[in-house]
């Protein structure tokens, strides 16, 4: 089992993600969890790029994803995930 980090920034939200894994080494993330432990289901990806996030400070794969009918962004940054704080 691998020893859970623990990383915190008061404008970063670190998520737990579930994604699907393609043979040619790709992958999707399709859901995450928010910090209160509620689950969403990512209904798009509709772009992926190497940004920062302005709001949150740090930089990394940014995922915009269809979330409810709401876009969001969901950042890939070396190891981990996060999302803005609203």
């Amino acid at each position: 089992m691998m020893e859970e980090k623990n990383y915190h920034h008061p404008h970063k939200v670190y998520v737990s993600v579930k994604a699907v894994f393609y043979p040619d080494g790709g992958f999707k993330p399709v859901s995450f969890i928010w910090e209160d432990g509620q689950e969403y289901e990512i209904s798009r990806v509709t772009d992926i790029r190497r940004a920062a996030s302005l709001k949150a400070g740090g930089a990394g794969i940014r995922y915009t994803c269809k979330v409810e009918n709401r876009e969001v962004y969901l950042f890939l940054e070396e190891d981990r995930w996060f999302m803005e704080k609203r």
